[in-house]
């Protein structure tokens, strides 16, 4: 397996590559790889925002905070987010920090956040650990989560903008088999920047189960998702 080298770019991701990220502690030991994703990307999306523009500028930072949450191990690392304010809110339910949100696994295990009693929940983020839950959705999701803005309601300090996820089920979820079907995930968020267009408050809106649902569609065949093993996990981004 080859890694990138630190000359190299991302167009839809900063601090990603380049001198600032020499000293990056990466969680699975070098920067990921976004080509499959980005690809999906480019082939699905809906829009094309102009070069400069408020709306790619936003599509931009949300796809740069994304990449920092999921694949950057020190917050001391974040340049798109102040680690040291920065708090996460998911449909109105209580702020998490970031401490907070790595206490309870970080990534999908922030965002999927329910009060759903423990026998209805799809997905628990309560059981699933960071590494548990990448190997769950990279496997479930191998081309990646592909993220695009729809809208721009406010720019800076405080953004609203809606927004879209997709993917492809080709590979099982927690026992379910792949059905190939393509996955949508619609919402809206507010991230609140400073002046130096550093993200410190970030609040989504969303309906879970509209990319849970879909992953059930199959019988459940008793192999869970969650006992595949993965290759090389840098080429298994999330988006």
């Amino acid at each position: 397996m080859s890694s990138e080298t630190p000359t190299q770019s991302n167009k839809y991701r900063s601090f990603l590559y380049g001198d600032g990220e020499t000293n990056t502690e990466w969680v699975f030991g070098v920067p990921p790889n976004y080509e499959v994703v980005d690809k999906l990307f480019e082939e699905g999306r809906t829009q094309i925002w102009p070069a400069g523009s408020l709306e790619e500028k936003v599509q931009n930072l949300v796809k740069t905070m994304e990449m920092e949450l999921f694949h950057k191990a020190n917050p001391q690392d974040y340049k798109s987010m102040d680690a040291s304010k920065l708090t996460l809110r998911v449909n109105g339910k209580k702020p998490l920090t970031l401490e907070e949100l790595r206490k309870i696994g970080g990534g999908y295990n922030g965002f999927l956040q329910t009060s759903l009693p423990e026998e209805m929940r799809l997905y628990d983020p309560a059981k699933e650990t960071r590494e548990s839950s990448h190997r769950i959705f990279t496997t479930t999701f191998p081309r990646g989560f592909a993220l695009e803005i729809l809208q721009v309601y406010s720019g800076p300090p405080v953004i609203a903008f809606k927004f879209r996820h997709w993917a492809y089920m080709e590979g099982p979820f927690k026992g379910h088999p792949p059905t190939g079907e393509l996955v949508e995930l619609f919402g809206v968020a507010i991230f609140e920047v400073d002046e130096s267009k550093r993200i410190t408050k970030v609040e989504y809106f969303y309906d879970r189960g509209e990319l849970l649902g879909v992953l059930l569609k199959g019988s459940k065949n008793g192999n869970s998702s969650g006992d595949v093993q993965l290759g090389c996990p840098v080429l298994r981004n999330t988006g």
